[in-house]
């Protein structure tokens, strides 16, 4: 517990620095990958940032002085331990009347008064826990090869047309194949645009995953009607033996030509399912029996849940985990993006934490894709052309960095239309710069390692910078870095000799070099030693 009072003085100092810097809490947030309403709770003293990485985000992002800077980290961590702040980081001091002190005076200060507010005592990870144990390094460090499939696009066209550019798999959702489509009236079934979609697949050779939702009228005639025009509704079928006769018959018919099934679309979007959770997991536990006993090499799963960047999203999340939902399924869904379209990719690692968090305490740990995103997210204003490329390439590498939560598939929403935030191929046009980006990303990555992800100073990089690292099959070592928000100067380690770009150019690298990084992720080719 920090000092009475400490909270509210930290608040102050990083509401002021705020306000003096112009900043919106959007932008802000943009800026050092936080959302809003969380950089909202600091700066009210509602809670207090978790670790002094944050605190000098937040500084940097509002070009704070070097004093700002000393004088924020002393008030935080008094916020979370009174004990751990010496008397001697009190007497640091620097000259009024400058900005910046010159040279090698000012690093000397700044970095004594750091060494001495952040390490005397451990950085703690939370205000609640008292002064914890400090630990530097990579996020995480583990040999896992990349599965091609983690490239997923949600294919949301009924032409059976592939994407013209790389990626590793396909969803079908927005398609033409809701069940409301499919079986149009008791005993009755069209499968003519499913048949199409599933023959372009195995013509392109992706595996394909199915999601489920949208109940015919017929078979729930009073249910709320869900936001399409074809008389979907978002109620779960009155009698649930319909349920089990359209899953079994679909997949008797598309049998090993199918890869996975995903029970249900926003399954706590009331616009989308409006029926209890317990009968969400009903619906679960009888599709997951129908599927393994027609396709036993099936993925089952489970529905996506939808909101979780809010309490309620997590609570359902929650609940259906205690109900033992996810004992019936291979996977769990989840719908992982940013809260806003302009906010940075990176900002869904701090969701996947939560969610982790969530599941951790209903005592299951599910194997999680990413399956798409909330019905207001695509109708956000369109990402300019760069900040396009960034972001779409960005969000795989944030799920290659969420593998450590067990994120092991994520598919982007969508291929197909044009009217989204980023667009990366419109049906029968030429695929956009952002999906050639996300191409090339695929190549450098094609046949490697995963071995570690981590950011910022733990690694010994600048605070803004992300990077992970792989292995080729004749152990080169590759480095992809980016930053969140900005850019940053970094230095090509021994055995460098080359750094790549998206565009797909290249130019030499040697041990040394100044690398400038920026929210445009570069590869970094080190040669065998």
């Amino acid at each position: 517990m920090g000092v009475p009072g400490a909270d509210d003085e930290l608040a102050g100092r990083l509401a002021e620095l705020k306000d003096r810097s112009g900043l919106s809490y959007a932008e802000l947030g943009r800026r050092t990958h936080s959302s809003s309403s969380t950089l909202h709770r600091y700066c009210t003293g509602k809670t207090v940032p978790p670790d002094y990485q944050t605190v000098v985000r937040i500084a940097a992002a509002c070009e704070a002085t070097d004093v700002d800077l000393v004088d924020l980290l002393r008030h935080w961590r008094r916020a979370v331990d009174p004990d751990a702040v010496p008397p001697a980081a009190n007497q640091i001091s620097f000259p009024k009347k400058r900005r910046r002190m010159p040279g090698l005076a000012r690093v000397v200060a700044v970095l004594s008064a750091v060494a001495l507010l952040v390490t005397a005592a451990g950085v703690p990870r939370t205000v609640h826990t008292g002064a914890a144990q400090r630990i530097d390094g990579p996020s995480w460090q583990k040999e896992n090869p990349v599965d091609p499939r983690l490239f997923g696009v949600t294919a949301s066209s009924r032409s059976g047309s592939m994407p013209a550019f790389r990626v590793g798999s396909l969803r079908f959702w927005d398609s033409g194949t809701r069940w409301a489509s499919l079986q149009p009236e008791p005993g009755v079934y069209d499968w003519t645009v499913l048949d199409r979609l599933v023959a372009g697949a195995e013509h392109a050779g992706l595996p394909a995953t199915l999601v489920f939702g949208g109940t015919p009228a017929w078979a729930a005639p009073h249910g709320p009607k869900s936001p399409y025009g074809d008389g979907a509704r978002s109620a779960p079928p009155d009698d649930l033996t319909a349920w089990d006769r359209f899953v079994r018959t679909l997949v008797t018919r598309y049998r090993g030509r199918i890869e996975a099934y995903e029970v249900w679309v926003h399954a706590n979007d009331v616009r989308y399912y409006s029926g209890s959770t317990e009968t969400l997991v009903e619906m679960t536990r009888r599709a997951s029996r129908i599927i393994k006993a027609a396709d036993p090499e099936a993925v089952v799963v489970c529905p996506s849940i939808a909101g979780l960047w809010t309490d309620e999203g997590r609570r359902v999340l929650r609940r259906f985990a205690e109900l033992r939902g996810y004992d019936h399924c291979d996977v769990a869904g989840l719908n992982l993006h940013q809260r806003h379209a302009l906010d940075p990719p990176e900002t869904m690692v701090d969701l996947l934490g939560q969610v982790d968090h969530a599941l951790h305490d209903a005592g299951v740990h599910p194997t999680l894709w990413n399956t798409g995103v909330t019905y207001e997210y695509v109708l956000e204003d369109a990402l300019d052309d760069r900040r396009a490329v960034d972001y779409a390439t960005r969000f795989y590498l944030v799920a290659l960095y969420g593998s450590n939560f067990s994120l092991a598939r994520t598919y982007f929403y969508n291929w197909g239309s044009t009217r989204l935030p980023i667009v990366l191929q419109g049906v029968g046009g030429p695929p956009t710069r952002a999906a050639l980006a996300v191409e090339e990303l695929q190549r450098w990555l094609s046949h490697t390692t995963s071995r570690s992800c981590g950011h910022g100073v733990a690694i010994g990089l600048p605070a803004n910078v992300w990077q992970c690292e792989f292995t080729t099959p004749d152990h080169r070592l590759l480095v992809i870095r980016w930053t969140h928000h900005g850019t940053a100067k970094t230095t090509a380690a021994p055995h460098a000799e080359e750094v790549r770009q998206l565009d797909g150019t290249g130019s030499p690298l040697h041990p040394g070099d100044t690398i400038e990084v920026s929210e445009t992720p570069v590869l970094i080719v080190y040669r065998t030693p």
